[in-house]
């Protein structure tokens, strides 16, 4: 039975460490939050709520 060498382990550990890392990179910046608009932020309400205890 075939053993591979050392260096090929070491190429395939790199090799999919870096498509890990790309496709993490890739789903983390597909998704763009939507920032909110400076009007909507001045117009936020408050509730204050009065508790009896």
């Amino acid at each position: 039975m075939p053993q591979m060498a050392p260096i090929n382990w070491l190429f395939l550990f790199i090799m999919f460490s870096v498509i890990f890392l790309l496709f993490n990179v890739m789903n983390y910046y597909s998704i763009l939050p939507s920032s909110p608009k400076l009007n909507e932020k001045n117009e936020l309400k408050t509730n204050s709520l009065n508790w009896k205890w």
